[in-house]
């Protein structure tokens, strides 16, 4: 596999040899200089082009992009130049004057004149602007970095999509909607939560909340995770953090959600490394910051592992809410929901039934033993050996059957003609069938520590 940093490090020695060989020959100083700095922009070129092949990473891709346009550019403007120049020393040669004088080494310049220095300026003018302008490159390419943590279409996963958690749906609205929609409410010392933290086992449903509060609230919604802000070079993710909190406060209203918040603050030890370490400052002051400013920013937190987290950063989620397994009636509505407009034979006390029998059963387990349920036709139809004809709507369609069934005839699925063929609905055996053969995957050992988290730190959703 390539080394990828090795490229990227080659790419960026190579540029930087190239710029100040640019600068020396804009200066005035040996012409040579100016093929020696174009011949390493190329070298420069063709380590960051390897380095994007290669690379899995798409911020990294983007940074190196960025490098790459620049050092193109001016790689383009160089050997312009250098072919013009080339160019009209052949003239010269041919009309028979000044071929000595061109391989003379000294500081003249060729008959063309220099190329245009970097910029367009003069090297004083360069040194200035580059300290005037360094700022505002740099925040550019952190926030093309940040650019796909941005939502930009609606997820169109509605509250009434999310069963049961009513008091983390609450909890949301009362944080992100009302604000919005009805801003009288706040005023004085009333003001809306700043930061809130859904914690409990996997597969509850928090990203599923998050996702909600994207589609029903009218604001700015940033989705991150630890991918989108740590970087292997050194003071790039406290960078990256400061940006994203700076896009935030720029919006009239903007939502960050954090998925798995306890990968990138967990609690501060003396054996972690410094750049964790400066990580979790940088977050600790700008949530800190977010509160204090009064800007319309709500940090909204995700996390299976809340005592994992520091307790300065748990300290700034004002509330703190335990997204439990779902009790049986939002079972119910799960196994409803998730079966949507399938074809099935279901009845009303059919989905209660199941809401029983999925004791300890996670919003993303049902999920899965629904999806499971509702491949049991399938595989009927794969395993069957007879199919009969059956009447739908006038027209004769196969579908299958016992061998000793009235009609039955010996076939497999492949021979039966596609669009003569009937799907059996889904059944309540089929839903049985399918939880005979899963298990939850939530054990008792995680529920006991997330209810000793609620009773310390938390509050019931």
């Amino acid at each position: 596999m390539a080394d990828v940093n090795k490229f990227i490090d080659d790419g960026i020695a190579y540029g930087k040899l190239a710029q100040q060989r640019d600068r020396e020959a804009c200066a005035g100083q040996d012409p040579e200089l100016y093929n020696d700095a174009y011949n390493n922009y190329i070298r420069a070129l063709n380590c960051l082009a390897a380095a994007m092949k290669h690379s899995k990473n798409d911020n990294l891709k983007n940074l190196t992009a960025q490098k790459f346009s620049e050092y193109e550019k001016r790689c383009k403007i160089m050997k312009d130049w250098l072919d013009k120049n080339e160019e009209a020393a052949k003239n010269q040669a041919a009309n028979g004057g000044g071929a000595t004088g061109t391989k003379k080494k000294s500081k003249g310049k060729p008959g063309t004149g220099k190329p245009p220095p970097p910029n367009g300026a003069n090297k004083e003018d360069e040194e200035e602007e580059e300290e005037e302008d360094s700022g505002d490159e740099e925040t550019k390419k952190y926030r093309t970095a940040l650019a796909s943590a941005i939502v930009k279409e609606k997820p169109n996963v509605k509250w009434d999509d999310v069963a049961g958690l009513e008091g983390a749906k609450d909890a949301l609205k009362e944080a992100v909607i009302l604000p919005i929609k009805y801003p009288q409410l706040f005023q004085g010392k009333r003001k809306p939560w700043k930061g809130i933290l859904m914690y409990g086992p996997p597969g509850t449903g928090k990203s599923y909340l998050a996702k909600a509060v994207a589609t029903e609230a009218d604001a700015e919604f940033f989705s991150v995770s630890s991918a989108d802000l740590v970087s292997k070079w050194q003071g790039e993710s406290e960078k990256l953090v400061r940006e994203l909190f700076a896009m935030a406060r720029e919006a009239p209203s903007a939502i960050v959600f954090i998925d798995e918040i306890d990968s990138l603050a967990s609690s501060r030890s003396d054996s972690e490394s410094e750049s964790a370490r400066r990580i979790k400052t940088e977050f600790l002051v700008q949530m800190q910051g977010v509160g204090n400013t009064g800007g319309n920013v709500l940090v909204l937190g995700a996390t299976n592992i809340p005592w994992g987290l520091d307790s300065a950063i748990r300290r700034r989620f004002e509330r703190r809410i335990y997204i439990p397994l779902p009790d049986e009636r939002a079972r119910a509505v799960m196994f409803k929901i998730h079966l949507g407009d399938t074809p099935n034979s279901l009845k009303e006390e059919d989905y209660r039934d199941l809401g029983v029998k999925s004791e300890g059963y996670s919003g993303s387990d049902i999920s899965v033993v629904v999806r499971d349920a509702i491949m049991q036709p399938v595989r009927t139809l794969q395993n069957s050996q007879t199919f009969k004809q059956i009447d739908m709507d006038g027209k004769k369609m196969w579908t299958p059957c016992s061998p000793g069934d009235v009609g039955a005839k010996e076939m497999t699925l492949m021979q039966v003609a596609p669009e003569q063929l009937h799907v059996p609905s889904v059944s309540m055996h089929d839903f049985e069938k399918a939880l005979a053969s899963s298990k939850p995957s939530v054990g008792a050992d995680d529920i006991t520590q997330h209810v000793k988290f609620t009773n310390e730190f938390g509050q019931e959703s």
